[in-house]
């Protein structure tokens, strides 16, 4: 497979753009890698003692800001595979606030959803390098905006960035 360009301005909201802003490179799955790469490193800075650190009341924990990326990263790879498969449904928005709040993840060992993260991330490469041009460029709705699947894509890698820099200007 080739390269999976950018995304053209007309294949996602504003809202998605903003994280598709945030991925770095040209490609796709470089830029993927990049951002997981990114993330595992922040994260093997955390001492034990602050797995479960919030910079606020009511924010979230180190723990709970890693499943929150996989869990997104999973629905929004979801939308992707209905798009691809030229589904028509709109899908549903998530909140994300209730996501974490019943995630169970201060239970678990950040190594575990470290463990966790990197399946996932994997699955994520898999899955996109599995799609052809056509595949990618299929536009579906998900949360009431329209959205392309390699949009999704970059708004994945974008996404982990976001918090990546959350993580090293709040909680580190």
């Amino acid at each position: 497979m080739g390269s999976i360009e950018r995304t053209a301005a007309d294949e996602q909201s504003t809202y998605f753009g903003t994280y598709v802003a945030k991925a770095q490179g040209e490609d796709l799955l470089n830029a993927l890698s990049i951002a997981t790469q990114e993330l595992v490193t922040v994260l093997e800075l955390v001492p034990t003692d602050r797995e479960e650190f919030r910079y606020a009341e009511g924010k979230w924990s180190i723990k709970e800001v890693v499943q929150h990326v996989i869990d997104t990263d999973r629905i929004f790879c979801y939308r992707a595979l209905c798009f691809a498969r030229n589904d028509h449904a709109e899908l549903p928005g998530f909140d994300e606030n209730n996501y974490v709040a019943h995630s169970g993840a201060d239970q678990r060992t950040l190594s575990s959803i470290v463990g966790e993260y990197k399946v996932v991330h994997a699955a994520t490469l898999a899955l996109f390098s599995s799609f052809r041009p056509e595949d990618l460029l299929r536009i579906g709705t998900a949360n009431g905006s329209r959205i392309s699947v390699r949009a999704l894509g970059w708004t994945i890698a974008g996404h982990c960035m976001h918090h990546v820099s959350i993580l090293q200007e709040r909680y580190m």
